[in-house]
């Protein structure tokens, strides 16, 4: 269900690296929480983000999310398709609706994000709580 070439967060964003540029998104498991996405807000390409920190929202019909950043680096593009077609990410959370690439500051970090399994594992705990 979560590719397995991505890294994960506990606060259910994934990322991709390609060389030194990293794909960020949500998870499925994120996008169904949320419910019908309506709006997403991005910043722009030079931005500067910092591990942890807010970069973003969503917004849906139940509520505004805020988005975190999985690593740190500069946003060198952001996905604009999602500006007039927001409700991608609930049909396609982890290909068509990442949200930004961004230009990695240390590549090393993403080596203490969960990967798919364990990712796949903090899910199935926290349905299970629920």
């Amino acid at each position: 269900m979560y590719p397995s070439d991505y890294r994960y967060t506990k606060e259910h964003e994934w990322i991709k690296v390609s060389g030194d540029t990293g794909t960020i998104g949500i998870t499925d498991y994120a996008q169904h929480e949320l419910g019908d996405v309506v709006f997403v807000e991005l910043p722009a390409a030079g931005t500067k983000i910092t591990t942890g920190d807010v970069f973003g929202t969503i917004e849906s019909v139940k509520a505004v999310s805020e988005i975190y950043a999985p690593v740190s680096g500069e946003v060198i593009e952001a996905n604009a398709a999602l500006t007039a077609a927001p409700e991608t990410v609930n049909s396609d959370p982890h290909g068509a609706a990442w949200l930004i690439k961004i230009k990695l500051a240390n590549p090393a970090e993403v080596s203490s994000l969960m990967d798919a399994a364990a990712y796949q594992a903090f899910v199935s705990e926290k349905e299970a709580s629920a």
